[in-house]
């Protein structure tokens, strides 16, 4: 390659990295992979990136620039020909309860300014729109049609409790003439006149306006109508009339003038309307929030689910539980007998309802009472205390009775654009949005001001339609997301800026993708690359390596022995036998996963019947236990929910177990005696603290503690095992306080994190430092990878060192033996977190407690084990070895149920269920339950397609 065309590193030793030089071609798509730990992110990140963003911040001002002393440069030489740099990082889901879809993509801003410029506001009370009317709008009135014009202010008469005090300031500003119930009559006239006080139809009169058959094209006679016009607003408080002579009979049938009523206030109906800004339609402010639920959406009342637990009965059929019973069986025979009158189907289920009929069950009509009359029927009777326990038997979370779930006041949804309030567009789908937007018209004005910002709305609805989210809607919140999903809009939202000449580092993009899925990730980061980028990707997909136009594989192994780069280059066409490239031997078939496995039998299930959660289709499944059983399916086509939303919590509360609230089913039944608990294990971080690390985790460190503890210096100068702890106790950097960096708050941007100038990153005293094993000190241990350490402590005859060594053993099975044993938890990926935790149960013989302290197991415990997209962060070759550990835990008679999309993990399964067919609203269906080879021959079937094509590739 031309030195022109690429980034060059040169004598790279980040981390695990050994002096390495590599060029990368710029305008490319790049993958760099390898084995867990072969230094592919000390490569991409913390050498690539880090430069670049270290150029950036030498540009900023120079209160930035006097951190940069302190902040810690890449170990390279030199790196040469690097773009600005952006980095889009794996972060688990996010927890926020205000977050959505079109906040995290920022769309919902976007709109936000779209109904503040061109919204249109419509009173309820009449649909009329409400306009501000100016002079201009009087002034085209007056000279539409000839005719003698009277502009009239109103002058509080109504009101005015000293009505000659109010004539007699009028006629000082120089007002002479008054319209009194219809006729012109001049001030004094009235003063004259006692009885004249006391008529109501009195307006002060501005100007009295002939207008002939040229007014159209009279300029004098325009300028006299906006003079007027502004005075009569002016006096009238924002509002004026024009009465226009001898048009309409009078009740007596004598001719009286026509009135036309002009405001320049936003109002309609007596109804004084808000004016449209971007913070009305912010539930984040105060300004738009709605003010019974805070902008939340949902508030404490009756709760829907508590009402109607099984929604696949139908109303007939009992569907709502509290009008059960004697007493209440009023309130059901009323809905039964007056149902048909108001169109609500009893005999369908409840889930099958519309949400009009839905709402005429729960508001009422007419003589149908509703859910929501019988609960005000009951707060009436709150004195009685069976009332009282009733209400608080069917109180929970419910949508917001004030906005309906739309989280806005009711002003802001008189807004429409398109005629759709922004609530109705949140709540479309987004492909059906994109429809929508796209065929929207506007006229002139509002294609000026703001066809830009609607274009790119277009262009970031198309970027998650590209990514196979189209069945999402805006306001479906993050936390709701499943991984799959989640990680694929922060992808959409980095990249909605479509910047040119950067250079984008992805971090593993495909997490929690379906195959299917995958390919259209891979079309949206081309067009990435095409529109001028350099797009380097850190990945261990098969489809995005073999889609990549460059590739660059690190190794050979993890940790100390990694850090070399085995290839760089184009995807050979052909593959050279004997390569040094571990990942070319996967890709050409010469190495597999796993070698056909042996297929387990079972006689023990369980069954989850009824499950209506989310987009789930009223589904039944059945569990094998013993096994390994693999849930299957493109994204969001109810997996997670499935899984994580309804078995989880649902066996948790069998057990005991404190848990959420399950989703909607009906029954969980079968051997349920045959397992005696269930763990979860998922992606989020392993210790709330930054100090937190896997041998703190694993409980290894207490060991630690006691054998440097134990050593004479320390023994001499009373240095207990609480000495060497960075978590507390008087041994630790009171600088610091244990963490070895210091973190300095920057407000313009993110915190910077510098080494601990005290220590020097030691994380502990000096003294503690002296005392020494095998001439270590506590900090250089920490500093050891786990592989590293492992044949520190094994060549030792002291039998606490030998203990250490054997209980580090768990995290190299799980392919952990690259990271080092101080690395903090905060630096782990979601993956390497999970591989932890499985680490955790190997080390106690697979059992362990909620806050997962290991203890000593029995026999007799059989442990459903819930592993959450574990092949997240693996290399082919983890991959095996994640099977192994897998299988290590079926020998101890546990079952294990994993949520994936790894093809390896998949045909390694003893079952499969798979669901869709497809997404959302279009998912949420057992389609296939069996052998993974059974599936592999439904090609029909997405996961089966992609089976089918791996076999013919592998």
């Amino acid at each position: 390659m031309a030195v022109n065309d690429c980034i060059t590193i040169k004598g790279a030793r980040v981390n695990n990295l050994k002096n390495i030089d590599v060029a990368i071609p710029r305008g490319k798509l790049v993958v760099i992979t390898g084995i867990s730990g072969s230094g592919k992110s000390s490569l991409a990140f913390d050498t690539l990136f880090a430069e670049g963003q270290r150029r950036f911040a030498e540009s900023l001002s120079s209160y930035a620039r006097q951190f940069l002393g302190r902040m810690s440069k890449p170990d390279v030489d030199a790196v040469e020909g690097i773009p600005p740099a952006i980095a889009i990082e794996q972060k688990v889901n996010s927890r926020n309860p205000r977050s959505t879809v079109g906040t995290s993509t920022e769309i919902y801003d976007l709109l936000r300014t779209v109904y503040a410029k061109i919204g249109r506001t419509f009173s309820p009370v009449s649909g009329k729109e409400v306009r501000r009317e100016d002079i201009s709008d009087v002034a085209s009135y007056v000279c539409a049609v000839p005719g003698t014009y009277y502009i009239l202010a109103d002058c509080g008469w109504k009101y005015a409790g000293r009505r000659v005090e109010t004539l007699l300031a009028l006629k000082e500003e120089g007002y002479s003439r008054l319209m009194r119930d219809g006729k012109p009559v001049r001030i004094d006239e009235v003063l004259s006149d006692e009885k004249g006080l006391y008529g109501d139809e009195v307006f002060l009169m501005v100007d009295r306006i002939v207008v002939g058959a040229d007014a159209a094209d009279d300029d004098e006679l325009k300028d006299r109508v906006y003079d007027s016009a502004r005075t009569a607003f002016g006096k009238g408080d924002g509002r004026l009339t024009v009465a226009r002579e001898a048009r309409a009979e009078t009740v007596d049938g004598t001719a009286g003038p026509e009135y036309r009523e002009f405001s320049n206030r936003f109002e309609a109906d007596g109804i004084r309307f808000e004016e449209p800004s971007e913070l009305l339609f912010s539930f984040n402010n105060p300004i738009g929030a709605c003010p019974k639920c805070g902008g939340f959406g949902k508030v404490e009342g009756i709760d829907e689910d508590l009402v109607i637990p099984d929604k696949s009965l139908s109303v007939y059929e009992g569907a709502v539980v509290c009008w059960r019973g004697e007493v209440m069986k009023y309130f059901y025979d009323n809905c039964i007998l007056n149902a048909e009158k108001y169109g609500l189907p009893i005999h369908q289920p409840y889930s099958a309802l519309t949400s009009a009929q839905r709402r005429t069950l729960w508001k009422g009509e007419g003589d149908l009472i509703g859910i929501d009359g019988f609960f005000k029927w009951v707060e009436s009777n709150r004195y009685k205390i069976q009332y009282r326990y009733m209400l608080s038997r069917f109180t929970g979370r419910t949508v917001c009775p004030e906005c309906d779930g739309s989280r806005l006041r009711k002003e802001a949804l008189y807004v429409r654009v398109g005629g759709k309030n922004i609530h109705e567009m949140m709540s479309m789908s987004i492909g059906e949005l994109y429809a929508f937007i796209d065929g929207m018209e506007l006229d002139a004005y509002e294609s000026t001001v703001a066809g830009k910002v609607l274009d790119e709305i277009r262009q970031r609805l198309s970027y998650i339609i590209k990514v196979g989210l189209s069945y999402l809607t805006l306001d479906r919140l993050s936390n709701s997301l499943s991984g799959g999903e989640s990680q694929r809009i922060n992808l959409v939202s980095a990249l909605g800026s479509s910047l040119v000449g950067s250079l984008y580092v992805l971090d593993e993009p495909s997490i929690g993708l379906h195959p299917r899925d995958t390919k259209r990730l891979i079309s949206v980061l081309k067009d990435l690359r095409d529109l001028g980028n350099t797009v380097v990707v850190v990945e261990h997909d098969r489809e995005i390596i073999e889609a990549a136009d460059y590739l660059i594989d690190m190794g050979p192994y993890a940790g100390i022995f990694g850090g070399e780069v085995m290839y760089a280059g184009p995807i050979p066409e052909s593959f050279a036998e004997g390569t040094r490239s571990m990942t070319l031997e996967f890709l050409s078939g010469r190495k597999k996963v796993a070698s056909e496995r042996v297929k387990r039998k079972w006689v023990e299930s369980l069954r989850l019947t009824g499950v209506s959660h989310h987009n789930l289709k009223d589904v039944s499944v059945s569990i094998p236990l013993g096994v390994m059983t693999a849930v299957t399916g493109v994204s969001g086509s109810g997996k997670s929910s499935l899984v994580g939303d309804v078995l989880y919590p649902a066996l948790m509360r069998h057990f005991g177990r404190v848990a959420e609230k399950p989703g909607t089913f009906r029954e969980l039944k079968g051997d349920l005696d045959a397992i005696t608990s269930v763990e979860y294990i998922d992606q989020n971080p392993i210790g709330k603290s930054s100090r937190s690390n896997a041998v703190t985790y694993l409980k290894i460190y207490d060991d630690i503690r006691k054998l440097y503890a134990s050593q004479k210096y320390a023994r001499m100068n009373g240095f207990t095992p609480s000495y060497f702890s960075f978590n507390g106790g008087d041994g630790r950097c009171p600088e610091c306080l244990g963490e070895g960096v210091v973190r300095i708050g920057m407000q313009f941007m993110a915190d910077v994190t510098m080494v601990c100038e005290s220590c020097g990153g030691k994380r502990f005293r000096p003294e503690i430092l002296e005392v020494k094993y095998k001439d270590k000190s506590i900090n250089e241990i920490l500093d050891m990878s786990v592989t590293e350490a492992m044949g520190f402590f094994s060549d030792s005859s002291d039998p606490l060192s030998l203990r250490i060594a054997k209980r580090l053993q768990p995290l190299v099975d799980v392919g952990l033996s690259y990271i080092r044993l101080g690395q903090s938890s905060s630096t782990l990926s979601g993956g390497e977190s999970q591989r932890v935790k499985l680490a955790a149960f190997l080390a106690a013989g697979g059992y362990s407690s909620d806050e997962m302290v290991t203890r000593a197991g029995t026999k007799e415990e059989r442990i459903l084990f819930i592993f959450d997209e574990p092949t997240t962060g693996l290399h082919f070759y983890d991959v095996g070895k994640l099977l192994k550990s897998f299988d290590a835990l079926m020998a101890r008679g546990h079952s294990i149920l994993v949520v994936e999309h790894n093809l390896d993990v998949i045909s390694a399964a003893d079952w499969v269920i798979d669901l869709g067919p497809d997404g959302g609203d279009a998912g949420g269906r057992i389609v296939f339950e069996g052998r993974p080879e059974e599936l592999r021959e439904r090609t029909d079937l997405f996961t089966g397609a992609a089976l089918a094509g791996d076999a013919v590739n592998g």
